[in-house]
């Protein structure tokens, strides 16, 4: 079994062109279809190449790692591809196109006093403080309520993609737990292509490539996306069924952190359910959140 501990080197920008190419269909961008038996899955180097008007010889070499990719080549292979904003932005990063640089080292992340206020001031609703490679930095008392006590885990466990995967409780919670969990590796696959060199992160996408079949396999695809806002569907524990718009805002002082709130329709059973979870835990003392 091939496992990946790094996310980031010569070899990634081919592998995204070739993942990405293989979900595209001939008869989606209007090409014909040449023949019922293809041997690759998606489109032939030869149809990238024309629909980015450069010689199958350059794109093939592209794809190997053997040239780089100019920045007006970059463009003509995200609208071949159909890239959306996110997979540009992702394959500009591996291309090496952005002013972001890889660092070897990274400060400690710390939450600002101000955030740590809002967190406490946002009673009723659950709210997570996210690091770029999605460690749970802080957490208020609905958050604790509705997921797990994060104080009771190890430091090095207090990752919500961890949680997502390896987590029984936080994992059978989820009612759509496989849309959930593809789309938080798909903002994990995005954060790395700006840190490669981020030792916690290699970690962190190694130890799961071996724990979990569906991790490694959805990490090879290459999805990204910046996973900014959406709708989540619990069952919890003590108070059933929950529905929860999910919504990030990144931190305004360039640390790559988010604030994640889920918050509920007014008057909905899901409001009513989230009152009683975030009363019950604003009365329960420290430490006393696990199942």
């Amino acid at each position: 079994m091939e496992v990946m501990t790094s996310t980031s080197g010569p070899g990634e920008l081919g592998a995204f062109l070739r993942a990405r190419r293989a979900q595209l269909a001939p008869e989606d961008l209007g090409l014909p279809e040449q023949d019922s038996r293809r041997k690759v899955a998606g489109l032939r180097r030869e149809e990238v190449a024309q629909l980015a008007a450069i010689s199958v010889d350059y794109y093939t070499r592209l794809e190997q790692g053997r040239v780089r990719a100019s920045t007006s080549v970059l463009a003509t292979l995200a609208r071949a591809l159909r890239l959306d904003e996110d997979q540009q932005r992702y394959l500009y990063q591996l291309a090496g196109k952005t002013d972001a640089r890889p660092r070897r080292r990274r400060p400690a992340q710390r939450v600002r006093p101000a955030m740590r206020r809002l967190l406490d001031q946002l009673t009723a609703t659950p709210a997570i403080v996210l690091s770029k490679r999605l460690d749970i930095l802080e957490w208020n008392a609905g958050a604790a309520a509705l997921y797990t006590d994060f104080s009771q885990l190890p430091a090095d466990r207090r990752n919500y993609l961890y949680l997502l995967f390896c987590d029984p409780v936080v994992r059978n919670m989820h009612l759509e737990w496989e849309h959930d969990a593809r789309d938080a590796v798909a903002a994990l696959r995005m954060e790395s292509a700006a840190t490669p060199s981020d030792p916690e992160l290699a970690r962190l996408v190694g130890e799961l490539s071996v724990r979990d079949a569906d991790f490694r396999t959805w990490w090879a695809e290459h999805r990204v996306n910046n996973a900014a806002y959406g709708t989540k569907r619990y069952r919890h524990r003590l108070v059933g069924d929950l529905t929860l718009d999910c919504d990030t805002w990144s931190s305004p002082d360039g640390s790559g952190q988010r604030l994640m709130v889920l918050t509920a329709e007014p008057g909905s059973p899901s409001d009513d359910a989230l009152r009683i979870l975030t009363s019950w835990a604003a009365g329960q003392p420290s430490g006393s959140l696990s199942p």
